[in-house]
């Protein structure tokens, strides 16, 4: 979802340094973006470590879900092509899954967004007990969705969800977006979403 659906990178490092400077400590960018596709937990754990924020990792994702929920229900930062392509799915009868390393009470708000059918099962970091880059999230997605995961297309920006969705066995296309993804041997590129349709998925999966 994020940086893939929607660009809420922005939001979370915003929120990021704002708790860090509110707690003394000190954050940069490199830190920020070490955090892209992360378990949130492990997240907070990180920002506990080097931001010096003195409360427990439960309690730093919760912080930071407050921050990035408010600024995500003044507006959804949806990027270029990616509702279209999932339209395009919907109406051709694609069931699709959502997997995200993001809670359920962020996830809501971007949901409450679209048409109520337009995934088939949502996956959130708070329903598996290993985050991204193990793979149980995309399994549990494809078992959910009743399809075996060599059968899926998983689109990510990141190399910890590209691992997740390639260790799962699914096809992988990436679209860069925060911070450089390595090639890998499911992994197809394109540089954005826009001006993708059904036609163009299915070459990529095909190749």
């Amino acid at each position: 979802m994020d940086g893939t659906l929607v660009d809420t990178e922005p939001y979370w490092i915003e929120t990021e340094f704002n708790l860090v400077a509110e707690f003394g400590g000190t954050w940069s960018m490199e830190h920020a973006l070490n955090l892209v596709g992360n378990d949130l937990l492990v997240s907070g754990a990180y920002i506990r470590e080097h931001g010096g924020v003195d409360l427990d990792p439960a309690e730093i994702v919760d912080r930071l879900l407050d921050g990035v929920v408010s600024r995500v229900r003044q507006q959804v930062p949806w990027q270029p092509g990616a509702v279209e392509l999932l339209t395009a799915l919907n109406l051709a009868g694609v069931p699709c899954g959502l997997v995200t390393m993001s809670w359920q009470r962020f996830v809501a708000p971007i949901l409450e967004a679209l048409p109520p059918s337009s995934f088939a099962t949502v996956v959130t970091g708070d329903r598996v007990e290993l985050g991204k880059p193990h793979p149980e999230p995309y399994l549990l997605a494809a078992a959910e969705l009743g399809v075996d995961p060599a059968d899926c297309l998983a689109i990510e920006d990141s190399n910890t969800g590209a691992k997740s969705a390639e260790a799962a066995g699914c096809t992988v296309l990436v679209v860069p977006n925060h911070v450089p993804v390595l090639e890998g041997e499911r992994r197809v590129f394109r540089d954005s979403l826009a001006g993708l349709d059904l036609a163009g998925l299915a070459r990529v999966f095909a190749g």
